[in-house]
């Protein structure tokens, strides 16, 4: 395992001064703590369906009196032993459910969904997979249920190289030291992941190993298509059967609003949706994700598999109006 007093003697400066908190095993919660501050990113939206070429009021704004606050990234990974620390939960969040509240009142374009449950992916690396987060959504109240975050350790890569590969990436969002603290192995992510969809009785070897009233939500096809098996091979192992089918939220979005976007930031734009977090880092684009799924849901989007695998390479697209 690294060291983390090899990330240490770097002297690094965390640009988002992420919390160093490693050492406590205690499970995730993701239930929000009385002294967190809260946080008031609202999802509410007109009763018209919403019009990107329009400009409206934004209905996503935060208070006046309250900020955002970066996840502390040792509690995702349930490591985080300073909870008792009054100056740590002022800097960090370890509640998802304050970032987006909702007012389902005003969803009267709201339609009826098939899942019951949306799970929002958004992998990064390109060599390997280095971090793999999902957001677990209500289709119905489109709230946010819990989150996974793992930070994945590459297995065909020297020290060296991992070295140089953090601190490319997270060392500009200034939290590569949680991640060389935190990461684990692809094999042992999916594990780990596999026990939190049972503990949400989303997947089970009962249903074949299937996903159960839920579907993985991608900002495009990259995520499951491509990088999924590709890891699963490098790291000898069987693609796992619950990634068979997917949503592209690309292409709900151009089906739905007769817009092409070519990624999260111009839905999030056209949507006047603020973006929270640092772009490129996992957990933050996931969320951001969610937002903007959370709008379309709101708008009266019906949100539908978008791709499905007849094999690992077999690949078949559903819609006729997609991105390419």
């Amino acid at each position: 395992m690294y060291r983390s007093a090899t990330a240490i003697s770097r002297g690094l400066v965390p640009r988002m001064a992420y919390s160093l908190c490693f050492g406590s095993l205690s499970p995730l919660t993701l239930s929000s703590a009385s002294q967190v501050r809260k946080l008031s990113v609202s999802t509410s939206i007109s009763a018209a369906q919403h019009d990107p070429s329009s400009t409206p009021t934004p209905s996503h704004k935060r208070s006046s009196t309250s900020r955002w606050k970066p996840m502390c990234l040792y509690h995702t990974h349930g490591k985080c032993n300073m909870l008792n620390d009054p100056a740590h939960l002022e800097k960090f969040s370890h509640s998802c459910s304050e970032e987006f509240k909702v007012d389902i009142s005003e969803f009267v374009n709201k339609q009826r969904q098939k899942f019951d449950y949306f799970l929002v992916l958004d992998l990064e690396g390109k060599v390997e997979i280095l971090e793999f987060p999902v957001v677990l959504v209500d289709a119905e109240t489109t709230r946010v249920v819990d989150l996974f975050h793992r930070f994945v350790r590459p297995s065909k890569m020297s020290e060296q190289r991992i070295d140089e590969y953090i601190e490319g990436k997270y060392g500009k969002l200034g939290v590569d030291r949680v991640w060389h603290d935190t990461a684990i192995p692809f094999e042992e992510v999916l594990q780990q992941f596999e026990v939190w969809l049972t503990q949400h009785r989303l997947w089970g070897k009962e249903l074949g190993g299937h996903l159960n009233r839920s579907a993985f939500v991608t900002c495009g096809n990259w995520d499951v298509k491509t990088k999924i098996p590709q890891q699963c091979n490098v790291s000898k192992m069987k693609l796992p059967s619950y990634f068979i089918e997917w949503i592209n939220l690309k292409d709900i979005y151009l089906n739905f609003y007769k817009r092409r976007a070519t990624g999260m930031m111009t839905m999030m734009r056209e949507l006047q949706i603020p973006s929270l977090g640092s772009h490129h880092l996992g957990i933050d684009d996931a969320k951001n994700i969610t937002r903007v799924l959370q709008r379309m849901l709101a708008d009266g989007a019906r949100v539908q598999i978008t791709a499905r695998r007849n094999s690992p390479e077999d690949v078949e697209f559903l819609f006729k109006n997609r991105i390419r």
